[in-house]
């Protein structure tokens, strides 16, 4: 069942209808980009322990998270879309696109670097633009999310 909280279109969704129901933009999104960062910074060449393993902790905390909230509105563990969890998905998607902006940055400018001083090998340097441009879909789709969330927020 979907509940609409003020404004039409904006959702949320439990059960099944989590699952088949047109939300203005789909979860899984999040879950399929946020898990090819992860991917693609783990199976680099880390030469800058440092700022890759924060664009590591923001893909895999961001991945649970957001699991964690489709496993909870799939559930049904909201109810009927009370306050508290309209303003939990805001917090939640808030905390994500800010983290996965730094995340986005601090990767390309890693991958910049590297590139220009010629110590990574072509196949690397691939991998490391590939998380480059996915950590920056994964932001915009953060950011995405994050605006129904606070018009949802603030609706509500």
């Amino acid at each position: 069942m979907c509940s609409a909280r003020g404004v039409s279109g904006f959702w949320l969704c439990s059960g099944q209808v989590t699952l088949s129901h047109i939300h203005p933009v789909p979860h899984f999104d999040l879950q399929i980009f946020g898990g090819l960062v992860w991917i693609l910074v783990a199976s680099s060449k880390v030469l800058v322990p440092m700022l890759q393993g924060w664009v590591m902790f923001v893909s895999v905390f961001c991945f649970v998270m957001s699991i964690s909230l489709l496993c909870l509105y799939f559930c049904g563990a909201h109810g009927g879309g009370g306050s508290c969890w309209v303003t939990l998905d805001a917090i939640c998607h808030s905390t994500a696109a800010l983290f996965y902006l730094s995340a986005a940055v601090l990767e390309a400018y890693v991958t910049y670097s590297l590139g220009l001083s010629s110590i990574l090998l072509a196949q690397e340097y691939r991998e490391n633009i590939a998380a480059v441009v996915f950590a920056f879909v994964a932001t915009l789709l953060y950011v995405i999310h994050k605006v129904f969330s606070l018009l949802r927020w603030k609706s509500s």
